[in-house]
């Protein structure tokens, strides 16, 4: 199949640098924010390097062995999701986060492997989806759904373009969903089927971390001291320090630049695997996980785990990944 809407090759290095200045500015605001405060930047660091490592990792892997290493990810991850000490279901966030990511290796390695191996992949791919279900995770079943269906129409798409921007779109919109839900400005009010799932506790944490962040849009109140400035936190039928979403988390922790450096980190991810030299359907795949997750995150804790950060590094380091045999390939 001709692989239509991928740029020219030579632009990777460009892609790769803005990838470092990002992740480098990550960490760099983290200490920012956390400076002349008891704040704790060690949990943000150790996210930053865990992307930086898991994406190395998949560049490496992906060039010498895509489909075995690929394959190999995505058992790992449904094997980490299923021995954790939370089981499927507990710190949904995390456990719907690796679910979604295994599925969605285990799915490009489908895309990238010979013809006779496919059934056996997507059988596969299949087989975590239906845990999740059977488990009772609600959020890894629907993510992980979504990541099969997304693979499977893949190869129908052309252009890649189009369908990144439909990604970045969904994940900003997931961005937006939750910081109306927070400040209680969504039209019409929150259905109270959609709130009920939410639980009143999660609401509340949202609005704390948005009021907090509020109080210095600039820095935030500092990386992690969301569970000692949060009422709602220190409520006895759920003591959380985390606010279970991402992006209000880093509006909390570190200002709006936080918030806009983490956009930044997954426009950078959509826009490596923009130029990838690898299949379309292999792209999009990884695309549609990555999206999968970071509306995950949007609703749950699952950045805050460190499998999680590098898993989703090493997806996109293997969808991006350039062949040995490829005439491009750099010695």
């Amino acid at each position: 199949m001709q692989d239509h809407g991928r740029p020219a090759d030579g632009c990777a290095g460009a892609s790769d640098f803005a990838g470092v200045l990002i992740l480098a500015g990550c960490a760099v605001w983290a200490l920012i924010a956390a400076m002349g405060r008891p704040a704790r930047p060690e949990g943000v660091l150790l996210a930053v390097l865990a992307v930086a490592a898991g994406y190395a990792c998949g560049r490496i892997a992906g060039s010498l062995l895509p489909v075995a290493a690929t394959a190999a990810a995505g058992l790992a991850g449904f094997g980490l999701a299923c021995a954790s000490p939370y089981g499927l279901t507990g710190h949904e966030g995390a456990g719907a986060g690796q679910l979604t990511l295994a599925t969605g290796a285990v799915c490009c390695a489908a895309w990238a492997a010979p013809r006779a191996l496919r059934p056996a992949l997507w059988l596969l791919s299949t087989a975590i989806t239906l845990t999740a279900l059977v488990a009772g995770s609600t959020a890894g079943s629907v993510a992980s759904g979504a990541v099969l269906v997304c693979s499977l129409t893949a190869a129908r798409h052309r252009h890649r373009l189009p369908a990144l921007a439909a990604c970045a779109l969904i994940a900003a919109v997931a961005v937006g969903g939750t910081w109306a839900v927070a400040k209680d400005a969504v039209p019409g009010g929150l259905p109270p089927a959609l709130r009920a799932h939410l639980t009143e506790h999660r609401i509340r944490l949202w609005q704390d971390a948005a009021r907090i962040g509020e109080t210095d849009p600039l820095r935030g109140a500092g990386p992690d001291r969301f569970g000692e400035l949060s009422p709602a936190a220190a409520q006895p039928q759920g003591p959380e320090a985390k606010p279970h979403s991402a992006p209000l988390q880093q509006a909390a922790g570190q200002g709006l630049p936080g918030v806009v450096l983490l956009g930044a980190a997954f426009a950078w991810m959509l826009h490596a695997l923009w130029r990838s030299p690898r299949p379309t359907p292999v792209v999009l795949t990884a695309a549609a996980t990555l999206t999968a997750l970071a509306v995950v995150s949007c609703l749950g804790n699952a950045l805050s785990f460190s499998q999680i950060t590098a898993g989703a590094g090493l997806l996109a380091g293997l969808a991006t990944a350039r062949l040995n045999d490829d005439p491009g390939a750099v010695p």
